[in-house]
């Protein structure tokens, strides 16, 4: 069975020092959460009664669900909008938010005090609790994403009858994905309504929406990072194009993210309560320079047609958003503080070890399947087929 050739891949060498330092990271990484299942949550945590979720939950989770959600945003953008000058992009997505759902699944299991019982969501229904929704959602849309990026390896091993298949059911896939990553997205939001104790400058009725809209706009943020990312490591070239049209629609929805959340903040006095504390300062970090400044870097379009600028704003952008995420799930609470969690070394070796876990699996993904094939349907990228052309022809 021959694959098909991309010249592009050939220059992607596996025998690297980053790719040897990540592999020496996933290893630290694994053997920690071994340790993990083997003598629990108290010995390899500083995590309490007080403070029961920690840094696996703030980040691996909840800011990584949000990472994650460039796959259902592009795919709408591409398969139900019809924009499809940014096709070249909407793989990669898919493919990160893929990798993203599998490291939060990977954070459940060894965040909860007893993972042999994950399976319990499938079996023993609780349907009035967020949790369960949350759950099912996740297991349904990874199933989702899996198939969606199946795409590549089929049109890499040349399976036409597969890569027909899935053309013809990507756009119910599609709409599955749409409506499942809505529910959960929002639905982690709705989670933080049961914590009335939460820092009045996070917790708002408005969280299920605010989750959801701030997930587009991390959404479209990560993919110009990571357009950036891979052209700079996989030589794929830049798309200039396509990234500014993002960071335009970025724009929108991140003003509108803020007019919403400040206008909420104002209108029940909430503001006010605005105090020169450690709480203030994220509050200020987090909405100062994550979200307004880069939004005020995009809205300039001589800073936007800058790569520089562009490249910026973008990180700036996913830094305010994985804050946010801290804050509404961890720093926000009163008891973080007084009991003084920080995380153990153990649990930023488990944290860094699914990151390094997750890009080495993007880099094995770009080797050895079909992930930037789209590239090859633009015009001002002579002498490289269509991969699902050859797919056709064969």
């Amino acid at each position: 069975m021959k694959s098909i050739a991309d010249p592009k891949q050939a220059e992607v060498r596996l025998n690297t020092p980053g790719t040897w330092l990540l592999v020496a990271l996933v290893v630290v990484g694994v053997s920690v959460a071994a340790l993990r299942l083997a003598t629990g949550l108290g010995a390899t945590t500083n995590l309490s009664d007080g403070v029961p979720w920690g840094l696996w939950i703030g980040f691996d989770v909840v800011a990584g669900v949000a990472l994650a959600a460039g796959g259902f945003t592009l795919a709408a953008i591409v398969y139900i909008f019809g924009l499809e000058k940014y096709r070249p992009v909407v793989r990669p997505a898919i493919l990160t938010a893929f990798l993203g759902y599998i490291l939060v699944a990977v954070g459940i299991v060894l965040d909860i005090g007893r993972p042999y019982r994950i399976w319990h969501p499938i079996v023993f229904w609780q349907e009035h609790s967020v949790m369960f929704e949350v759950a099912w959602c996740v297991m349904l849309y990874l199933s989702v994403l899996a198939l969606e990026f199946s795409s590549s390896i089929w049109e890499k091993l040349r399976l036409a009858r597969l890569v027909n298949f899935m053309r013809m059911i990507i756009i119910p896939l599609v709409i599955l994905g749409i409506t499942l990553s809505t529910l959960h997205q929002s639905s982690l939001g709705s989670l933080f309504l049961i914590t009335p104790e939460l820092s009045p400058l996070w917790y708002t009725s408005l969280l299920p929406y605010l989750f959801f809209i701030s997930a587009v706009g991390i959404g479209l943020a990560m993919v110009i990072f990571e357009s950036f990312i891979s052209a700079k490591v996989f030589k794929q070239g830049l798309e200039m194009k396509v990234l500014t049209g993002l960071a335009r629609a970025a724009v929108f929805v991140w003003v509108g993210y803020l007019a919403i959340r400040f206008w909420n903040l104002i209108a029940t006095g909430r503001l006010w309560d605005f105090t020169w504390n450690a709480q203030g300062a994220l509050f200020l970090v987090e909405t100062g320079v994550g979200m307004v400044l880069p939004v005020l870097i995009l809205s300039i379009a001589r800073l936007r047609n800058s790569p520089g600028w562009l490249f910026g704003a973008a990180s700036l952008l996913i830094g305010g958003a994985v804050l946010n995420r801290l804050n509404t799930s961890l720093l926000g609470f009163p008891n973080t503080w007084q009991v003084g969690y920080f995380p153990s070394w153990m649990e930023f070796a488990v944290t860094i070890g699914l990151v390094s876990a997750a890009l080495l699996a993007f880099k094995l993904a770009v080797k050895y399947t079909a992930v930037f094939a789209a590239y090859a349907h633009k015009p001002s990228t002579p002498g490289l087929k269509s991969a699902g052309a050859v797919v056709e022809a064969e």
